[in-house]
């Protein structure tokens, strides 16, 4: 009783923009890692230039540049770990201290209305940042793994085990990134979030409008179309 008692402070239109940003990202995040065949997410291309990049990684002597680019993929995972830590302690800090968050709902919408309204709209928020930071955290873990297996490969491209270490260097690596993107997303939705906090109908904007900027992103952005020029050989190790 206690839960409807709170949920009679919104509108049947806060419950289906509600739904349409929890829908939106669920369904952009599987068509980007699911595109159609014959259209490919940046994601899904970059996936394959990471496997191309292991099967040079084999022959290349010395091989301080591929550990240099994974250095480069972990500091930002961990910048985005750490921006999201900021942003979960500021919700939370606004979150409880309510003559504050009234303020705020106030100057934003000039509209007075009990506390449990905006935290739970900034909760909301708070569960799309949390959810991006445990993606970093977990790409952050990933792209270690991926080390470690990149150090196994050994400096004989001949030797058996060369090939079979670097496809599994590289499928980790996709992962972490997969991981990564997820997280992106995440914060993406995130944002799109806080414009609840000026109603229903700015929230529902916000959410198309981040599912055209992710899906341009993807899909008709000139990095895409330079990414299609010259695709990545279709060899993998063996």
């Amino acid at each position: 009783m206690e839960i409807l008692d709170r949920l009679r402070f919104f509108e049947p239109a806060d419950g289906v923009a509600l739904a349409a940003l929890v829908l939106s990202w669920a369904a952009i995040g599987l068509l980007i890692e699911h595109p159609p065949v014959r259209k490919p997410s940046v994601a899904v291309l970059m996936s394959q230039y990471r496997r191309e990049w292991f099967v040079q990684y084999v022959t290349r002597e010395p091989r301080i540049f591929d550990s240099n680019i994974l250095a480069t993929l972990r500091e930002g995972t961990t910048f985005f770990a750490s921006a999201s830590m900021i942003a979960i302690g500021g919700a939370l800090a606004l979150i409880g201290n309510t003559e504050s968050l009234l303020g705020v709902a106030q100057d934003l919408t000039l509209e007075t209305g009990p506390a449990i309204v905006w935290e739970i709209k900034l909760l909301v928020v708070l569960l799309f940042i949390a959810n991006g930071f445990l993606k970093f955290v977990w790409a952050h873990r990933l792209f270690g793994y991926c080390a470690v297996v990149m150090a196994s490969v050994p400096n004989d491209p001949a030797a058996a085990q060369s090939r079979v270490r670097a496809r599994q260097a590289a499928e980790i690596n996709i992962t972490a990134s997969r991981s990564f993107n997820r997280g992106m997303r995440s914060i993406y939705f995130a944002l799109a979030a806080l414009a609840w906090l000026l109603g229903a109908v700015a929230l529902v904007g916000a959410v198309l409008l981040t599912v055209f900027v992710l899906w341009r992103r993807e899909f008709a952005s000139q990095s895409r179309t330079v990414l299609l020029e010259i695709p990545p050989s279709e060899e993998t190790p063996q």
